[in-house]
């Protein structure tokens, strides 16, 4: 390993606007390709929370740039939410590309915001950018970042909002303003007479990103022109995606995987751990996934670097793109494509207690017939081609008592944790499997088709997969979530969230609906009204019935793959 020198710089993008950055260069005679990250939270963090200090790939033999966006740090202009990231990143790159020593290669890498700065500034294909190693990013930002199923991602939006005011507040000089939102921070202010429409963010950053995302509740014209999907069109790049089984932002991860790899003529690689947004290591939530889940990341984007911007035969290419961690039996399997044609149906029965009873409500396996090409294709079944008795649940969702988030992506802490006791409330609905007579392995989408009827104008339905253990302890796999706005007589399709997982022989899978899951996502009040505009004390009690059987027959798809290879 080489010695390493740091050094600050700036530079002037195409409006006069400086941006100030850390230079990491190994102290060495030549040229040496550059590694650029992107980044709002001060460059001094470089994103350590997950990844190795910048002098560690500095000492491998790269130029690292770490920048402060527009308006952070010590960058100057005025920070709005990827608003200026394309001109900007462009800007940025080719700098980089012409610095002293440079070889004129650049590679991006970083997570999150440090993901979504290599996606905007690819999309104005600067001729020096020759590989991204984007993570945990939201390709398209209403399906991807701020909305799940029609449903704001309360928790975490206004968590991030309250974090990047915080920062605002700090770089003005506001310790009474800096105050009240760390505070926030530490305890959400998630209960309010007008709910999710926070006032201390309203207050101390009246022009927030937070407020613009509760008004535009539907994929509008607003959210295309600020995703970064609809700019990488024209843009082709080898690319490592990464992402975190319980991350919030896995769905994103695996649409731009899926994008580029269709239509992309470079080599896409997929890496999925099994890990929240951060940090990434063997333990998550509630579950020690044992020592291969500590994190391989910074190898792994060494070794692709190596590759893409030296020109180094690392075998890389000779390996299947894709890399999953099966949690479960705790070791990574291989792939050569996502898991796709591979799903069985389970369908839902019940004697009509499956709010009180866990042995009321069943998952019962047929065989899977012909496959579509993916998921999202499955035509709804017809009525009448379940042989299972038609029936049906009733479960009251009471707005003083909504059921509480635990783990999954979108709640705060993430990850798996043992939730037997929410399973046990009459407001939530389970169904379960016989205990499996051999293993079960699960890898790629999962997705539930409920039929059911509410008595209000909108409800939620939550739908949560778990592993039900011979000690009677349940762990949530993947979960997710659908807002309905309309009465309709046809079925509920959810997207949960993709998974891989080793199911043991002698436990089984559980399927649990309830109408909440607060606070990840805002409390439905059941009026139809717009997002933010019911008062607390509005919210209204909704009785949902879930249909099962010949007649309306509710089913999961699992994603069901072999012992062992692709």
């Amino acid at each position: 390993m080489l010695n390493v020198k740091k050094e600050t710089a700036s530079m002037l993008t195409r409006d006069g606007v400086r941006l100030d950055a850390d230079i990491y260069r190994p102290d060495a005679e030549g040229e040496f390709p550059v590694l650029l990250m992107r980044q709002p939270y001060g460059r001094a963090i470089a994103s350590t929370v997950v990844y190795a200090h910048p002098t560690w790939y500095a000492a491998h033999g790269y130029i690292v740039v770490i920048q402060d966006v527009r308006g952070r740090g010590t960058s100057q202009g005025e920070f709005q939410l990827f608003v200026h990231e394309t001109e900007d990143g462009e800007d940025a790159v080719n700098w980089v590309a012409a610095l002293p020593g440079s070889t004129g290669q650049v590679g991006m890498y970083g997570f999150s915001y440090q993901g979504m700065t290599q996606l905007y500034a690819a999309a104005a294909k600067p001729s020096a950018l020759k590989t991204l190693c984007p993570a945990m990013i939201g390709y398209d930002l209403y399906t991807d970042w701020v909305y799940e199923g029609g449903a704001f991602c309360l928790q975490a939006n206004l968590g991030w909002a309250i974090q990047l005011a915080a920062e605002t507040a700090r770089l003005q000089g506001d310790p009474a303003a800096y105050l009240t939102l760390h505070t926030a921070a530490q305890n959400l202010p998630l209960y309010e007479s007008v709910p999710n429409l926070d006032e201390c963010v309203r207050k101390f950053a009246p022009n927030t990103f937070y407020h613009e995302w509760l008004e535009h509740a539907k994929p509008d014209e607003y959210w295309a022109k600020i995703s970064p999907k609809g700019y990488l069109q024209e843009a082709d790049l080898p690319m490592f995606h990464i992402g975190g089984w319980f991350d919030l932002y896995l769905r994103g991860t695996l649409h731009c995987y899926k994008d580029f790899t269709a239509r992309s003529t470079y080599r896409q690689q997929l890496l999925v751990g099994p890990w929240a947004h951060l940090p990434w290591n063997r333990k998550v939530g509630a579950v020690d996934f044992g020592a291969e889940a500590a994190n391989p990341i910074d190898e792994l984007q060494r070794r692709w670097f190596d590759q893409f911007l030296k020109g180094i035969d690392t075998g890389l290419l000779d390996e299947p793109p894709v890399r999953l961690f099966e949690m479960g039996s705790n070791h990574w399997r291989h792939f050569e494509h996502w898991p796709e044609k591979n799903h069985k149906k389970y369908f839902l029965s019940s004697t009509g207690l499956a709010s009180l009873r866990e042995d009321s409500g069943t998952l019962v396996a047929e065989a899977a017939e012909s496959i579509p090409d993916s998921i999202a294709s499955y035509p709804p079944l017809k009525r009448g081609e379940s042989k299972i008795p038609s029936g049906f649940d009733v479960l009251v969702h009471d707005p003083w008592r909504p059921v509480p988030a635990l783990g999954g992506h979108a709640a705060a802490p993430s990850g798996p944790f043992e939730r037997s006791h929410l399973d046990c409330r009459p407001d939530v609905l389970t169904y379960t499997t016989e205990p499996l007579g051999a293993d079960l392995h699960l890898a790629g989408d999962v997705a539930v088709e409920i039929w059911c009827h509410a008595d209000k104008p909108s409800h939620d339905l939550s739908a949560i997969l778990s592993e039900v253990r011979p000690d009677g302890s349940v762990y949530n796999l993947t979960q997710g979530y659908l807002r309905v706005d309309c009465f309709q007589d046809e079925p509920l399709r959810v997207q949960l969230q993709a998974t891989c997982w080793k199911i043991s022989k002698g436990h089984a899978l559980r399927l649990s609906l309830s109408a909440a899951c607060f606070p990840a996502y805002p409390m439905n009040p059941g009026t139809g009204s717009p997002l933010g505009s019911d008062r607390l004390m509005d919210a209204q009690i909704i009785t949902l019935t879930v249909f099962f059987g010949s007649d309306r027959p509710s089913q999961i798809w699992l994603p069901v793959v072999s012992a062992s290879g692709g």
